[in-house]
């Protein structure tokens, strides 16, 4: 049977092709926590991509502006992020293609083709916002203009990706994330009002103003975003290629194991996000917004959150969080566009292939972070562009939700393993949820 049809063969073992690399957790890992850690992999990766330049920058807004009044948004949002993001994966894995893909046998060309622009166009924004913040920050510390920084980081990246595996660029700058939790240990060194914490974290406070809702918008946006559907989905595929599974055949199907597998790597990973979010935005609110400082408009100011842990080294804390991050979140941001684009046009290839056999993946990923770079040089504001780009997400990624629950909830796809009915209604409610705060902003 050919390759072009979704013939699922949920809860099959899948075939094994021989082997499995040394890179793979060995068949016994002694204790639940080693396995735990084991396990954690697409995921996590996922989750720390999640909060770039861009998240940190929307989370710092909220935080100056608002106060305490963000902070319910974050436990409102990890239910939805986690949902979303586990749809990815189990699509991944149970029809061993990715998101792009799957669209391209289940949908008419123009659904696929609708879904590739508003992920390409998130994405390019988000790459120039990313680009621009670490510039910034560098600028900071250095004094070097950010026009000097910006070819120098875009281009570090092209050639990091074509002259090496994105696991091992992972392995380096996912230590830069660290960085963010000074922001959780920061929260412990200023005054803070608990009682005040603790209601604003379980009870919502709306306020139905633009500027109020363009940061939910954005905040639902940098945390639910288009282009780590994508993403989830293709690394699930790539961990399966890792194993000697070459063929979509031998990929398709999932045990139960692989699912729970997946499902404690998405929490965690996702955990891990929105736990960064939650102290950014709490420290913020307990340097900036009580000192009166609500406006951030450059990294200076952002990066004054940090100060009273660091003093003068927070400039340099917040340079290395955010550069860490968009190291991270850039290859991340161009490859789920190349995925999507050379699934769609049948192209093959991937982050794991050399260059010289998929010359159109990596071209497509080149063009994308070089787009994203000429966004830089029509001089924006760093800070405004990170958060616009994040609201640019929120308002495109409901359509994408709504492919991706509908095809993770058809048996003719998923075969036995759609989605059970609590996963399928945090699809649809996510969806439903930032398509009406995206009208509420407009009409506000």
């Amino acid at each position: 049977m050919s390759d072009d049809h979704i013939t699922p063969r949920s809860g099959l073992p899948k075939t094994e092709p021989g082997p499995r690399p040394t890179s793979e957790r060995p068949p016994h890992v002694p204790g639940p926590v080693r396995r735990f850690f084991a396990d954690l992999g697409p995921g996590l990766i996922t989750g720390a991509a999640d909060d770039d330049p861009s998240g940190i920058s929307t989370y710092s807004v909220a935080g100056a502006s608002f106060g305490y009044g963000m902070l319910w948004t974050v436990i409102f949002s990890f239910p939805l992020m986690a949902g979303v993001q586990l749809m990815c994966a189990r699509l991944g894995l149970v029809t061993g293609r990715g998101l792009a893909g799957v669209i391209r046998l289940r949908y008419p060309k123009y659904v696929l083709w609708g879904a590739c622009a508003l992920l390409v166009v998130a994405n390019t924004i988000n790459i120039g916002a990313d680009l621009g913040g670490m510039a910034a920050a560098l600028e900071m510390v250095t004094g070097v203009t950010r026009f000097v920084w910006l070819p120098l980081t875009a281009g570090l990246i092209v050639v990091l990706l074509i002259w090496s595996r994105y696991r091992y660029i992972a392995r380096v700058f996912k230590w830069l994330t660290l960085v963010l939790f000074a922001y959780v240990i920061c929260a412990f060194f200023t005054h803070q009002d608990w009682a005040a914490v603790l209601r604003a974290t379980f009870v919502p406070h709306v306020e139905w103003n633009r500027r109020y809702l363009a940061t939910f918008v954005a905040i639902l946006g940098t945390t639910i975003s288009p282009y780590l559907f994508f993403w989830q989905a293709a690394q699930e595929v790539e961990e399966e290629r890792e194993m000697g599974r070459r063929t979509v055949r031998a990929r398709r199907g999932a045990t139960d194991e692989e699912l729970r597998t997946a499902r404690r790597d998405v929490v965690a990973g996702m955990a891990f996000a929105i736990a960064i979010e939650y102290f950014i935005i709490l420290t913020t609110s307990a340097t900036l917004f009580a000192t009166g400082q609500r406006e951030i408009e450059t990294a200076q100011q952002a990066a004054e959150a940090l100060r009273p842990l660091a003093h003068e080294a927070a400039y340099l804390l917040f340079t290395l969080g955010l550069v860490g991050t968009g190291m991270l979140a850039v290859p991340v941001l161009a490859g789920s566009a190349a995925y999507a684009v050379s699934e769609a046009m049948r192209w093959g290839g991937g982050l794991d292939e050399r260059p010289r056999l998929a010359r159109k993946f990596y071209g497509v990923l080149a063009a994308a972070v070089l787009v994203g770079l000429g966004l830089d040089y029509m001089r924006f504001n760093a800070v405004r562009m990170l958060f616009w780009a994040a609201v640019v997400n929120g308002v495109l990624a409901p359509p994408l939700i709504v492919i991706v629950t509908h095809l993770t909830a058809d048996p003719k796809v998923m075969g036995g393993r759609a989605n059970p009915p609590l996963l399928s209604w945090l699809g649809w409610a996510t969806a439903g949820i930032m398509f009406a705060a995206t009208v509420a902003m407009i009409v506000v």
